[in-house]
């Protein structure tokens, strides 16, 4: 993306490169997120970038108020906006209409993740599939994450049948390019493990401590590899993250 707005630019272009990674987004998680380091920053400007206090809670649905705001202001200041992700949810958050869902309650999360650990994965992908076939037939049951998600979106009465699988082509709030990047599973697999290595030796482990000593958020624990790096677990955040 900065080589892309350094080459844009030299073409008379000028261009912003704005953040779609929900954990990126955060100050205090740089090193842990992959983060553009202080010297990328300088070669081309960068938003929604360490914008976010450590100890707030964010979501998607606010994500997509900022990011809309930023893509408007760049396009409407004559710039290119490249949208840098990161987080599925997040770039079509920023580049569509997407429906938001309100927050879940932190009672009805916790009492899925309880029935999760006692019955199992199957038992509860087999719920969602009785309640909503279309959503369970998208959702792997070894995806917790989404599985938890859409059964709590289910136990406070709403509907999942809303979501359209054509949003990126039908609901983009202006003309957009999407490129993505492709990469052999060994290598990517050798770089990831590359990563970890390389972030834990440049003080990963000393910035959890001291976002958890600033009071992270819940939604700032969940950065791949936050708790494994409490516990210096590499090898379970390599796993995670691949």
């Amino acid at each position: 993306a900065v080589v892309l707005a350094e080459r844009l630019f030299g073409s008379g272009r000028r261009s912003v490169i704005i953040g779609a990674d929900s954990m990126q987004i955060y100050d205090g998680l740089a090193l842990i997120s992959g983060a553009a380091s202080p010297q990328q920053r300088a070669r081309a400007e960068h938003r929604l970038i360490g914008s976010v206090p450590i100890d707030s809670e964010f979501s998607a649905g606010q994500y997509a108020q900022l990011a809309h705001e930023e893509i408007d202001r760049a396009i409407e200041g004559g710039e290119l906006a490249i949208v840098v992700g990161g987080t599925g949810l997040y770039l079509q958050a920023a580049l569509t209409e997407m429906p938001m869902r309100p927050p879940i309650s932190q009672a009805t999360e916790q009492a899925l993740k309880e029935q999760l650990e006692e019955q199992g994965e199957q038992a509860l992908h087999g719920r969602l599939a009785a309640q909503s076939p279309t959503a369970a037939a998208r959702i792997n049951g070894s995806d917790h994450r989404r599985l938890l998600r859409a059964l709590a979106l289910l136990a406070e009465g709403h509907s999942l049948e809303d979501q359209d699988g054509g949003i990126w082509t039908s609901q983009m709030r202006h003309p957009t390019r999407l490129i993505g990047l492709t990469c052999d599973r060994d290598e990517l697999y050798a770089r990831i493990n590359q990563r970890v290595d390389e972030i834990a030796a440049a003080g990963a482990a000393d910035e959890v401590s001291a976002a958890l000593e600033a009071g992270a958020s819940r939604t700032a624990k969940m950065a791949l590899g936050f708790s494994d790096l409490q516990n210096g677990d590499l090898e379970a955040m390599k796993q995670a993250t691949r």
